[in-house]
């Protein structure tokens, strides 16, 4: 008999592909999306359209204690992944609020329901490297001590916490991965990585002329999220549950993104990108590397794709959506 799983944010990038890995590996995958994205499929649904027909999509809201519950009852799942979360910085600044009342409750009530209804089960949590924040050390590890700059971040820290209490105090299997940037084609376009790509592919065809960032010089360990989900999987499989940092091992400034991007199309980046200051966040994240030494000798997880072979991947494809959309 399959092992059932259950994914929150299962329309996202990371669900996307984690729900893929999952069904190649024999699961029954459940997913929790929100009524509005089952009333918008074909934009809200894009990611996993694809392999809707395989897997179980069930109605629910992070925000609902009751209907987490409900969901989480009717499913009894061997395995959550709850990826699911406000997860974009720069809004949190703008709606605090709603983002550490949907990522700390969320989590909360998934814990909750957790403990109550499938104890034995096994629960993985995404954390964030944002977590480290203003960072005491390069590069950063399991042990390196949290600083978050941002209500995402703060609201991640949380969720870690609350994820370890559950573990210590109730003696339930629950992990956290500390995930570093990760990227692909799938990522949201309000992402810095995507609005990068996207804008290069509309450059390129004439339908625009300048990219406008903010700090071009912060920077990010960015890896492909495709592999990251690898990891998430490997973290269930273990005979412990444990927190591991999950990363590329090496980081590059905005501006290298940029100036990579633009040259996979022809163009010099030089000439397009424009800065603002109405994209700099209130309190910066400078400098982001992750260690993830523990990840490959517990998990036997370990990256391998090249910074340049992910930013070429995204704007070529990128290029082929402008192509397809507009025939440029």
């Amino acid at each position: 008999m399959s092992k059932k799983v259950l994914i929150t944010g299962i329309t996202g990038q990371d669900g996307s592909y984690l729900a893929e890995l999952l069904l190649e590996k024999g699961y029954e995958v459940y997913g929790l999306v929100r009524r509005v994205a089952l009333e918008d499929e074909d934009h809200r649904m894009s990611r996993i359209l694809h392999i809707k027909d395989k897997i179980h999509l069930t109605p629910a809201s992070l925000e609902s204690h009751a209907s987490v519950y409900k969901s989480i009852k009717a499913i009894q799942p061997d395995e959550i992944y709850h990826l699911a979360a406000q997860s974009y910085v720069s809004y949190s600044f703008e709606d605090e609020f709603s983002t550490l009342n949907t990522n700390i409750n969320g989590t909360h009530y998934i814990l909750s329901a957790f403990r109550d209804i499938v104890p034995k089960a096994r629960l993985y949590f995404a954390g964030s490297s944002e977590m480290f924040g203003k960072v005491k050390e390069v590069p950063q590890n399991e042990d390196t001590p949290f600083h978050p700059r941002s209500a995402y971040g703060i609201s991640k820290v949380a969720g870690f916490d609350l994820i370890r209490n559950y573990r210590e105090a109730y003696g339930l299997y629950t992990c956290s991965g500390i995930l570093y940037n990760h990227e692909s084609p799938r990522r949201g376009f309000e992402f810095v990585t995507r609005k990068i790509s996207s804008h290069v592919a509309m450059i390129k065809k004439g339908l625009k002329d300048k990219l406008v960032l903010g700090n071009l010089d912060a920077k990010r360990d960015w890896g492909h999220a495709k592999e990251y989900v690898k990891a998430m999987w490997a973290m269930l499989q273990q005979d412990k549950p444990d927190d591991y940092v999950i990363c590329s091992g090496e980081n590059h400034s905005v501006k290298e993104f940029c100036e990579k991007a633009f040259t996979v199309a022809g163009l010099d980046y030089r000439e397009h990108v424009k800065l603002s200051e109405k994209f700099l966040r209130p309190a910066e994240v400078d400098n982001l590397l992750g260690d993830s030494s523990k990840a490959k000798k517990k998990l036997g997880w370990k990256y391998n794709l090249s910074f340049d072979e992910l930013v070429r991947e995204m704007v070529e494809s990128d290029l082929k959506m402008m192509k397809k959309q507009c025939g440029l």
